[in-house]
């Protein structure tokens, strides 16, 4: 056990894990898996201003708020992160997260490089993960085979790809998700490490 965990353990807190991925690597199915695999650990669901697509639940996949609102909660300091993509604002509550960690609840957030940046600015105690496809290739077909996008969307997500994959020495723990449930028992095992399960 190290002084960090022994830090939080002492003072209760839970402990947040920062889940991060290029689209197509298999985030969403990862971050299920370990939902399901530990009851207690609380998931944030972003907030945002676009409209929700077909099937989409507010509450459950996002927040759903105007772009008002997001505004006057920016100038209130009230997202531990927050970011806009494609002319659309997407934040995280730091109330949520602060609310849920001071209450010994482990925390999953799933964001980008960028948002991961803001979040370790204000919680440096932050476990971070990066989910990695086997190769550009494989993701490329990942991506193709949804048939939901247009060729466009498809590049465009393909250069996103590149250029977070460039940044992820930034994270404690880079996870390659060329099996799934390799790469599920992996992230289990670094939150049975460093989370409540682990610190006790």
């Amino acid at each position: 056990m190290n002084s960090s965990n022994d830090t939080l353990a002492a003072k209760g807190m839970g402990r947040l894990f920062i889940l991060s991925a290029p689209s197509g690597t298999g985030k969403t199915t990862l971050c299920r898996a370990l939902m399901k695999h530990f009851k207690d650990m609380r998931y944030s669901v972003s907030y945002t201003t676009r409209e929700p697509r077909k099937g989409e639940v507010s509450g459950i996949d996002y927040h759903f708020i105007s772009r008002e609102a997001f505004a006057e909660k920016i100038k209130e300091g009230k997202w531990a992160e927050w970011a806009e993509v494609h002319g659309n604002f997407y934040g995280t509550s730091a109330g949520f997260l602060d609310e849920a960690l001071s209450s010994g609840r482990d925390v999953l957030l799933d964001i980008d490089v960028d948002g991961t940046r803001q979040i370790l600015k204000r919680y440096p105690d932050s476990v971070t993960v990066f989910i990695m496809p086997p190769d550009l290739g494989i993701l490329r077909k990942r991506i193709e085979s949804r048939g939901s996008e247009s060729r466009e969307v498809i590049e465009m997500r393909l250069k996103n790809a590149e250029m977070e994959m460039a940044q992820k020495d930034l994270y404690k723990h880079v996870i390659i998700n060329d099996s799934l449930d390799e790469a599920v028992a992996d992230i289990v095992s670094i939150v049975e490490k460093y989370g409540k399960g682990g610190r006790q």
